[in-house]
């Protein structure tokens, strides 16, 4: 039996516009739809995936505000078995080692976990690094960057793959693993999914619950801030070239001045 932890956030739509907050700078989370970040469904599928071949539990884990519920949902609508909701307003505006630590704790109260897997980015904050302060924390192998995941007995097997190529790598469970975009195509919940998700438990956590100190927690304590932030600009008006039989020396012209060649 494989017992599984999968890390999952709420993030701002994609397609939204998304903005920071005007008094501290922070991302204002408010001012756009929230949604389930598209590399945790898939971290989601693959722990299904995993349960599905063998024996198993799926354990969901967000550290998030209430609103955050909407994400864990989703997840269990997918097939999750329960899930760890980690919200408290001492969290406000963590950093990535102040989050994994938070995670950290979280995953210790739960029995007997033999994997966590993680997307390998958040679409928000895109800093790719919460998998690996994670394993650090834990104690526990990190392969990061998986493209395939294979669970064989005791072991874990995944492909690893960067910009400099594919690394096949093997660790002992228990171990974390992050995926990227290209590990499944998450299924949709369906009816009888949706149904069930209303009626699996959620537990709600608060860092106190978890034996961390809210004086290393949230923005006050993060260990970088943003100073100052303006809005882009708006988008101006392209330049038009009228092609007299020049139009190509135009072309370059403009590109020279630009410095792009």
């Amino acid at each position: 039996m494989t017992n599984i932890v999968v890390l999952v956030k709420q993030v701002p739509d994609t397609y939204s516009e998304r903005k920071l907050a005007e008094t501290d700078h922070t991302l204002d989370r408010e001012s756009a739809d929230a949604v389930i970040d598209e590399i945790n469904e898939r971290a989601v599928e693959e722990a299904l995936k995993i349960k599905e071949a063998g024996e198993g539990e799926v354990t969901v884990l967000c550290v998030g505000p209430e609103r955050a519920t909407d994400a864990i949902r989703k997840a269990l609508s997918m097939g999750a078995d329960k899930a760890v909701h980690v919200c408290d307003e001492a969290l406000h505006g963590s950093d990535m080692l102040a989050t994994a630590k938070v995670i950290a704790a979280a995953v210790r109260r739960i029995e007997g976990v033999d994997l966590v897997i993680a997307g390998n980015e958040a679409s928000d904050g895109r800093g790719g690094a919460v998998p690996a302060v994670l394993a650090e924390l834990l104690g526990l192998p990190q392969l990061t960057h998986a493209r395939q995941l294979t669970v064989d007995g005791g072991s874990v097997k995944v492909d690893r793959e960067t910009e400099d190529g594919i690394t096949h790598l093997e660790a002992s469970l228990p171990a974390v693993v992050s995926v990227t975009e290209k590990i499944n195509e998450p299924r949709y919940p369906s009816f009888k999914g949706i149904m069930a998700a209303k009626k699996k438990p959620v537990e709600t956590l608060t860092v106190a619950d978890l034996g961390v100190d809210a004086g290393e927690v949230g923005l006050a304590n993060a260990w970088s801030t943003v100073l100052e932030a303006s809005p882009k600009p708006p988008r101006t008006a392209g330049q038009r070239v009228e092609d007299e039989g020049d139009g190509g020396a135009k072309v370059a012209e403009y590109l020279v001045g630009q410095k792009i060649i």
